[in-house]
């Protein structure tokens, strides 16, 4: 059953008075939300992921949580906050797993099978958040629609209704953003 956002948006601000019993009826609120929006991201990522959605989830719900100084200005203000969580989780996790020793990205090759070197899912993570920032400092507006949609999975007219605009705004945002990241990745050296 579906929450109704007016009742989430009533615990989110009782959260952000300091009601500690209001982040305990907070989570089994927005909890299958946060499952569905990490299950559809992490079904995205390369196999042999070792982050599992459940994990995402409950590493992006501590970090929400244990934020005391966060207010929330309503359901859509949180739900773009989890996506933010969310996706630093998972460059975290990129770049713990680029780490000398944690393999550093080696892998065992047949030296019959070398060819032209080509970037992991970890490494193009990890370029896709340095871009993305990037983004954020010229266009906060295209950059939400890319961390909604890249790392949350929402569909276009779920991020048209967290961000109030249109869902033809946002599919220009997202075709924008899209064609501006791969422009940036190609011309990478």
């Amino acid at each position: 059953m579906q929450p109704e956002p007016e009742e989430v948006t009533q615990i989110l601000d009782a959260v952000g008075a300091g009601d500690p019993q209001a982040a305990e009826k907070l989570l089994p609120l927005v909890y299958e939300e946060l499952r569905r929006l990490a299950a559809a991201k992490m079904a995205r990522e390369s196999p042999g992921q070792t982050l599992q959605p459940t994990a995402l989830v409950h590493e992006a719900w501590l970090r929400l949580a244990g934020s005391d100084r966060q207010r929330w200005r309503g359901r859509d203000h949180f739900f773009r906050a989890a996506a933010e969580a969310m996706r630093r989780i998972l460059v975290e996790n990129a770049r713990r797993k680029q780490r000398i020793r944690h393999g550093g990205g080696m892998q065992r090759v047949d030296i019959a099978s070398i060819d032209l070197p080509i970037a992991t899912q970890d490494e193009k993570c990890l370029q896709i958040d340095e871009y993305l920032d990037q983004l954020a400092r010229e266009d906060p507006a295209k950059a939400d629609v890319v961390k909604l949609r890249v790392f949350t999975g929402l569909k276009v007219s779920e991020i048209a209704s967290i961000l109030d605009c249109s869902e033809k705004t946002v599919q220009r945002h997202w075709n924008f953003a899209r064609a501006w990241l791969s422009r940036s990745l190609k011309s990478r050296p």
